[in-house]
């Protein structure tokens, strides 16, 4: 029996899945969370093998809690799912450690049957999702471009930023000017929503 906590914001949609999974003879959801800091308790305590994380909670993104259990569980596989289709999503899961990525809308069987690849050792990465990220290329912002855009996207002053990162105003305007022409945007709000869009952030 492969034992499984899914971990989605969304009491209905949780719900179904783990009703849907419900049904399969060798999976058993053993526990379900609503926010990513529950996740990895919950993994622990029930010994689970595949954790199946929506990207989006409250608590931590699945990206952020994939890291998080490929510290603190490394034997169990992790399984994204999004409704958003961002193709730097798929780069940063990988890079997170997760071994499956498809969206959640997926057919019950699809989702089962990437649950199993994932158990298995192997990867499952929906195609569609897959040739989306490939198509897009590489993330172009440095981590510190991005650590200073996420900031400014929560509505932070630049001298703000500066004293929570640790940097002079002036590195934060260039980091700031230099995730503009990057993202090939006219202004910083610009470039923070193409950067959200592509799943860069």
């Amino acid at each position: 029996m492969i034992r499984i906590v899914l971990a989605d914001d969304e009491h209905l949609v949780r719900g179904a899945i783990a009703a849907l999974l419900g049904l399969e003879e060798d999976l058993e959801v053993v526990a379900e969370v609503g926010r990513g800091d529950a996740v990895v308790d919950a993994v622990v305590g029930k010994d689970a093998d595949i954790a199946v994380l929506d990207i989006e909670m409250p608590g931590g993104s699945g990206l952020e809690v994939a890291g998080d259990l490929r510290k603190a569980a490394p034997g169990c596989g992790v399984l994204i799912l999004t409704s958003f289709g961002r193709p730097g999503y798929l780069r940063r899961a990988l890079a997170a450690g997760a071994r499956g990525f498809l969206a959640k809308d997926a057919p019950v069987d699809q989702l089962a049957g990437a649950i199993r690849k994932v158990h298995a050792g192997g990867r499952y990465i929906d195609t569609e999702l897959a040739a989306t990220a490939m198509a897009a290329g590489e993330n172009p912002l440095t981590a510190r471009e991005a650590e200073v855009l996420r900031a400014a996207s929560e509505g932070k002053a630049v001298g703000t930023i500066a004293r929570t990162l640790h940097l002079s105003e002036g590195t934060v305007r260039n980091y700031l000017s230099s995730a503009i022409t990057k993202t090939g945007a006219d202004n910083r709000m610009s470039a923070i929503r193409t950067a959200q869009e592509m799943g860069w952030l």
